[in-house]
């Protein structure tokens, strides 16, 4: 009877330095430790003092190395690991290796580090490759989408990009905007005065802005026009000039309605469209403008479409599972209808 012969182990070898306090690379408790080992159930990893060693599969054992060295980039820039942040840079280093632990393109310490804006002792930064990516593009094209699912930071980042720029004055106003459509809800039944009704269908986004920037500046800034948050139908017959603008929502906009608001474009400004296709509340028969420009734009010079997944969810983890459960369940009753 023949043996199938096993595969060799790889082994490595890593020392940390001094520099680099144990509990801050694995975690308090081992917490970041046992989120690497569930990662890499067939690898060994075993800690004495400041050497780490992990021995089984080539592959795993690369990615591991590669691992640590990524975490001690992030902690040599004075910012903290979490449990988060190491499955994240678990999930960047195998969606982008070569199999020998070598990423292609940008490095999860390279992600994970690059900082927006900053508030208030917190910092705004992306958390996936997908989400950098995006960033990347609002700093390099004049139209950017950001097409993605519930959580994945569409809005967030387009704002904290907004305030970033005024703050440097490459524009002098912000304009935030979303199609007056409800999920359920009619604004002709709330009540008080128009403001008052556009007011809570608007709220999320001032909820953001309150994040980014000084609550008691916010009302100010607004008084002088410097940032404007305002339904869509506000927009027509406009030219916005030296202004970042944010159309909230998009997949609710009808096509006639995309067309206006791109097209209020004027010089010296940026516009970033966000959206879920997943999520449309129009009446039936109306086609999502947002659907249809991705076709009629989709390589005109200096538009680009930024495209997240489940995978970018950067709310609670069951949201990403939930999204991925619906997204099943609508592709097998489509099956099902045709």
């Amino acid at each position: 009877m023949t043996q199938t012969p096993t595969q060799p182990q790889a082994r490595a070898q890593i020392m940390i330095p001094a520099a680099h306090p144990m509990v801050m690379l694995l975690g308090s408790g081992d917490s970041l430790l046992r989120v690497i080992e569930t990662a890499f159930p067939a690898a060994d990893i075993h800690v004495r003092g400041n050497e780490i060693r992990a021995t089984g599969d080539a592959a795993d054992v690369a990615l591991i190395q590669r691992l640590f060295d990524e975490m001690m980039l992030v902690l040599r820039t004075g910012q903290p690991m979490t449990e988060d942040a190491v499955e994240r840079s678990i999930a960047m280093l195998r969606a982008s290796g070569n199999g020998q632990g070598e990423p292609q393109g940008e490095t999860p310490a390279e992600v994970l580090t690059q900082n927006i804006l900053s508030n208030r002792g917190r910092t705004i930064r992306p958390k996936t490759l997908n989400q950098k990516r995006y960033v990347d593009a609002i700093d390099k094209h004049t139209i950017v989408f950001s097409i993605g699912p519930a959580g994945t930071g569409k809005t967030y980042l387009a704002m904290a990009k907004a305030v970033q720029a005024l703050q440097s004055k490459q524009v002098s106003r912000i304009i935030l905007t979303r199609p007056a459509v409800e999920a359920g809800e009619r604004l002709g039944f709330l009540p008080g005065t128009l403001f008052d009704k556009i007011d809570p269908y608007l709220r999320p986004l001032y909820d953001a802005l309150h994040d980014m920037l000084d609550p008691d500046s916010i009302p100010r800034l607004m008084a002088a026009g410097t940032i404007e948050v305002a339904p869509l139908a506000y927009m027509r017959g406009r030219t916005l000039n030296d202004a970042f603008i944010i159309l909230d929502e998009a997949q609710n906009t009808s096509a006639e309605q995309m067309k206006m608001f791109l097209t209020r474009l004027g010089f010296d400004s940026k516009i970033v469209v966000t959206g879920d296709v997943t999520q449309v509340d129009l009446p039936n028969g109306t086609k999502s403008g947002l659907r249809q420009v991705q076709e009629i734009l989709d390589q005109v010079e200096d538009v680009h479409f930024s495209r997240l997944t489940s995978q970018d969810v950067v709310r609670h983890k069951l949201v990403g599972r939930i999204v991925d459960a619906y997204e099943k369940y609508d592709n097998r009753d489509s099956h099902k209808r045709k």
